[in-house]
């Protein structure tokens, strides 16, 4: 029989704290066995599981995201190749509307980001007479994509 990795061995290969593995494990992310003595007994597989919490926590998702995701993988395999591809569909928009919201506001970083300060000199072309308030609060121009023409 095949003896599973002990908490202290997890946090070793994954880099994360026992406290965050077991925050993990409270949330369902992660469902380890446990041995007669009462110790947590995690599958290999939990490695990988856990490491791609790690990815898609940087990636900006919520707990809640991550294991709606996660719900889908086996618990008791490795999951497959087919497994994780089919996961990664699923943040591959995602991702592509970050990397579009980056590439936004690297390149009106000098510019007018649509918040509607007026606070700019350069406001009064990039939103004349406060235009963007209508469009909503917060930083309109690189969150969503949104311009104001000057002559509009």
């Amino acid at each position: 029989m095949k003896q599973g990795l002990s908490i202290g061995d997890v946090a070793r290969r994954t880099g994360l704290s026992v406290s965050a593995i077991r925050f993990y494990e409270s949330r369902g992310l992660v469902k380890p066995d446990r041995r007669p003595s009462g110790q947590r007994e995690f599958a290999r597989a939990d490695i990988r599981r856990l490491s791609f919490i790690l990815i898609a926590q940087q990636m900006g998702l919520t707990i809640e995201e991550i294991s709606e995701v996660l719900s889908d993988l086996p618990d008791n395999r490795t999951p497959t190749k087919a497994d994780w591809t089919r996961i990664s569909q699923h943040f591959r928009k995602r991702l592509d509307d970050h990397i579009a919201m980056v590439e936004r506001l690297r390149n009106r970083l000098d510019g007018c980001i649509g918040c509607g300060c007026l606070s700019l000199k350069t406001c009064k072309l990039y939103n004349p007479d406060d235009r963007a308030r209508a469009a909503g609060p917060g930083p309109r121009f690189v969150m969503t994509g949104e311009s104001v023409s000057p002559q509009a």
